[in-house]
């Protein structure tokens, strides 16, 4: 006997696959309706292997537009970087402007040129040169915030978080009194800002984004665009947050930005002289978040930020040679380093964003353009330093790590102190023969190891 009871429940089973499947093979995520400029580039860096360079387009050249950035290509690949990331390309906001030119973070059309820097077709030219020479290009992404003249305050008010008036209000607690808020709840916001990333990937061709304020930005928008932007098939996107939020990195960011490391180094170890080892504590900190072994914490000795804020490296680290040994540490322990432009001439004076500082290039130090580049050269041919097993053997002066891959182990010893210093070798590296990686002379790492002020060594082991 045919028991129908059954026999219904298998056919509404068997429907039930069936239209999951079809919708599954009918959704594959948004879709967006821009027409794609050039051709997607193929030499997108994976994460782990990336060497960044910020460009502040308002002191990068005299010109200050894209085609000086263009200009300076040439110098920038030289240097050992294949990702360019470029601040805010859009035109500022008037009203309530933080003065000069305007902060390049309040953005006052997501999908438009500045004027100032050049043109649609300028900017394409800029990423067309930087991809011919390898290297990857990443904007500027502002999602916490618009300016006061954005279109969307008068077309979309919901869009913004307001007070109890119905007031639109600035960012809470953070006296940007040039931008406002906007509000995530908001489905249509949500939608028209992920739609706004997606229109430079296809109408640009660029590669991914450095997004700003990160940590303002609800976790769940941030899972939401990450998702979106990657079914774009055809462009590996390289993304970068500026947060050090736990959440980040599950959200689907590539990099974060080493708040917790910078000031560690720069108010902790140099200008308090604090213990170095407190720089191995935060790098295990900055690493106990990452649920994938090729997220990479983002390492640097300045920005545009701490630059203007803080200093220069030169100010921060002690000058020409305290500066160098801060970068190899940050370089090397485990990290993807990124230069801030005229960092690699050691340029002195700071650098302004709100109005225009052109960088001296004609006065560069090209001794440390040359030891950037030998840096960056090393991390680049490495695996072991991008990808090896960290050991931290570090004293309260001395930064000193072991980097090591099956068949290889680098050895990176920095003295982070304004005076020369003897350091106590720990047993396990006692009496084993090295060869310095920039020199290609043999040493032997013996009891105590002298080391003037601000040196710092790299060394292999010799098998």
């Amino acid at each position: 006997m045919i028991n129908y009871n059954k026999l219904k429940g298998l056919i509404w089973a068997f429907l039930l696959i069936t239209v999951s499947g079809a919708c599954k093979k009918d959704s594959p995520g948004p879709s967006f309706s821009y027409k794609q400029y050039g051709s997607p580039f193929q030499g997108v860096p994976e994460r782990q292997n990336a060497a960044i360079y910020q460009v502040n387009l308002r002191a990068f050249s005299e010109a200050g537009t894209f085609k000086g950035v263009e200009a300076r290509l040439d110098s920038v690949k030289a240097l050992g970087i294949n990702v360019l990331y470029l601040m805010p390309i859009y035109p500022v906001g008037v009203v309530n402007s933080a003065g000069g030119l305007g902060s390049p973070y309040s953005i006052k059309d997501y999908k438009a040129v500045n004027p100032e820097f050049g043109t649609l077709e300028d900017l394409r030219a800029l990423v067309d040169a930087a991809h011919s020479k390898g290297m990857a290009v990443i904007l500027d992404w502002v999602a916490n915030h618009t300016s006061w003249d954005n279109e969307w305050i008068t077309a979309h008010k919901d869009w913004y978080q307001q007070d109890n008036a119905g007031n639109v209000i600035s960012p809470p607690g953070t006296g940007w009194l040039d931008v406002a808020q906007l509000n995530y709840t908001n489905t249509e916001l949500r939608k028209a800002m992920i739609d706004a990333m997606a229109y430079w990937v296809y109408t640009a061709n660029v590669d991914g984004f450095r997004c700003d304020a990160a940590d303002y930005v609800p976790y769940s928008f941030w899972k939401e665009a990450i998702e979106s932007l990657r079914t774009i098939q055809s462009h590996k996107l390289l993304i970068l947050a500026e947060g050090g939020r736990n959440d980040h990195f599950k959200a689907g960011f590539d990099l974060l930005y080493g708040f917790n490391f910078f000031y560690t180094m720069s108010d902790k170890v140099f200008e308090e002289k604090g213990s170095v080892t407190l720089l191995q504590n935060v790098n295990t900190a900055e690493y106990a978040i990452t649920p994938e072994s090729t997220q990479r914490v983002v390492r640097y000795t300045t920005n545009h930020d701490v630059n203007l804020s803080d200093g220069t490296p030169l100010e921060l680290f002690g000058g020409k040679q305290g500066s160098m040994s801060a970068f190899v540490v940050a370089a090397y322990m485990k990290g993807v380093p990124m230069i801030y432009n005229g960092q690699e001439i050691g340029q002195a004076t700071r650098l302004q964003y709100f109005t225009r500082t052109p960088i001296s290039w004609n006065t560069a130090d090209y001794g440390m353009v040359a030891e950037y580049k030998k840096l960056l050269a090393f991390y680049n041919a490495s695996n072991t330093v991008r990808m090896g097993e960290l050991r931290s053997f570090s004293s309260d002066d001395v930064c000193v790590f072991t980097k090591h891959v099956e068949g290889e182990t680098i050895l990176v010893i920095a003295n982070l102190r304004n005076k020369a210093v003897t350091y106590s070798v720990p047993g396990a590296l006692v009496n084993t023969a090295w060869t310095d990686v920039f020199t290609n002379t043999s040493t032997a790492v013996s009891n105590q190891i002298s080391l003037p002020a601000y040196s710092y060594k790299v060394l292999k082991i010799n098998q």
